[in-house]
């Protein structure tokens, strides 16, 4: 009787320890570990935008949904169930093309959800990707798509720029040359436009696509333009390549600044340079659909200003 006492007691005893020291598996010590840890473990999820590219993944059997609204709700349950866990989330744009291209060169049965996940991941750590915050679905495509645009147009800017090869003259890199005369007149545009919100758009025709980049940027009444540095540098892309083409490529900038109208100035690429267009062109350019050519009714409270000179260097000269 004794020893059948002390074997309990020392069973009691061991339960004990393991409850206070945490150390035996799936006790509330480690499950709390686990817990934080999924919290401080990022998630990506691959979204598919459109109900073309949602219909495209219906191929796959393994692909549980058949109804592109209902698929989408399910997202934004999910998002919205992870965020409640303290997860941060970033939402990659989900390309079927790409999707199956990237399985075919990795050897990957696309037809199942573990290659899903694994071209997530990889979309994730380099193409376009947006955090969520809280937003409803309908808001966050609409950024997604943008992002991913943003990203093409940079990536297909840059080979554009790496293809030009060397100068004839001085064996220096044209391309590299032209993203330095960019961010030169980039800098000084800013630098020129004083204090307030700006939102910069810059436009460049090539023989395959027309080029677009935004920027926005803000300047206090002291001190630099405050920009976001991978905005900046897509917006630079973009306007080297008109640089590095001699492009008939254009620039345009919107000034907000508390208490008076919003300002337009406007620019064409000229020679290396930005020269300013007129009052009348830069009301021209922005009252007329780009793809129809018809009038657009000028805004109310927006000044249609010509170009100023924005002391830019004189451009080097590369064949």
């Amino acid at each position: 009787m004794a020893q059948t006492d002390n074997t309990r007691q020392n069973a009691e005893h061991k339960a004990a320890h393991r409850k206070k020291h945490g150390r035996r598996h799936g006790t509330p010590h480690t499950t709390t570990l686990r817990r934080t840890l999924r919290r401080e473990a990022p998630s990506t999820v691959g979204l598919l935008v459109d109900a073309q590219d949602f219909a495209a993944m219906r191929r796959y059997g393994t692909f549980p949904f058949d109804d592109h609204t209902v698929y989408l709700q399910q997202v934004e349950a999910l998002l919205k169930a992870l965020t409640a866990q303290g997860v941060h989330i970033t939402v990659a744009l989900f390309d079927p093309e790409d999707y199956e291209e990237f399985c075919a060169e990795s050897g990957l049965d696309a037809d199942t959800g573990a290659s899903r996940s694994r071209f997530t991941a990889e979309i994730a750590a380099a193409g376009a990707t947006v955090a969520y915050t809280g937003q409803g679905i309908d808001d966050l495509i609409p950024v997604l798509v943008s992002r991913a645009v943003r990203q093409a147009t940079w990536e297909y800017a840059t080979l554009l720029l790496a293809d030009l090869g060397t100068c004839a003259d001085c064996g220096q890199d044209i391309g590299r040359a032209a993203f330095d005369r960019a961010s030169h007149l980039l800098m000084r545009l800013l630098e020129t436009a004083g204090p307030g919100t700006h939102h910069l758009v810059c436009s460049v025709p090539t023989d395959n696509d027309q080029l677009l980049a935004v920027l926005h940027t803000h300047r206090d009444s002291t001190g630099p333009a405050r920009l976001d540095s991978a905005e900046g540098a897509e917006f630079a892309t973009v306007l080297a390549v008109a640089v590095a083409l001699e492009s008939r490529g254009g620039v345009v900038l919107r000034t907000s600044a508390p208490d008076s109208p919003d300002r337009v100035h406007g620019w064409r690429l000229a020679h290396g340079g930005l020269a300013p267009l007129t009052a009348g062109e830069v009301f021209n350019a922005y009252c007329t659909d780009a793809d129809t050519g018809e009038p657009v009714s000028p805004e109310s409270g927006v000044e249609y200003c010509a170009g100023f000179d924005i002391g830019a260097e004189p451009p080097e000269t590369h064949h």
